[in-house]
């Protein structure tokens, strides 16, 4: 019987990796909308939110986790927590589909939110990201958290930012 040889190769450290939490929500869908990101790096935490009068609730998922993956100022490895299965499928399954057909989908129809799912790719091209979906409203403590923030961003209307510098990663050279 032959021998078989497994080698396990560690992931980083979590120390080295920049944990996302993401939601977005309208109420109604469509109508007035909020998003939402905290990044955590270690120890330190970093919200983001913001709003827009009329959108929907797949436009305000990609929000939040293009506006997370930008906030970061150099290349790192992510783990990008969301409620959306519309974005977590759109990333790592359906993409490479729609650019091979020129941004379209199956059907042959335009791709919906097309900006901004290119928004988000390029965004995340810098990164090394592992897309890890999470139940909405199951009694998660950070994505009960975000949902509150988007919530109270989209109650609120406007956005609020930037927020103050961030000690996440920084390229060599920047304060």
């Amino acid at each position: 019987m032959a021998s078989e040889q497994i080698t396990v190769t560690p992931g980083p450290p979590a120390s080295e990796v920049v944990e996302i939490w993401t939601d977005g929500g309208c109420k109604p869908n469509p109508g007035p909308g909020g998003w939402a990101a905290i990044l955590r790096f270690r120890d330190v935490e970093r919200e983001l939110s913001g709003a827009e009068p009329a959108t929907t609730n797949n436009r305000m998922e990609l929000t939040a986790a293009a506006m997370a993956l930008e906030a970061l100022k150099r290349p790192c490895r992510v783990v990008l927590h969301t409620d959306s299965q519309y974005v977590k499928n759109g990333v790592t399954r359906w993409h490479e589909g729609w650019v091979r057909r020129n941004w379209r989908n199956a059907a042959g129809d335009p791709v919906a939110n097309m900006e901004l799912w290119r928004r988000l790719l390029d965004a995340a091209k810098a990164h090394r990201i592992e897309w890890r979906w999470v139940r909405g409203h199951s009694g998660n403590a950070m994505n009960e958290r975000v949902d509150r923030l988007a919530t109270k961003a989209r109650d609120r209307g406007t956005s609020h930012g930037p927020p103050p510098p961030s000690p996440l990663p920084q390229r060599e050279g920047e304060d």
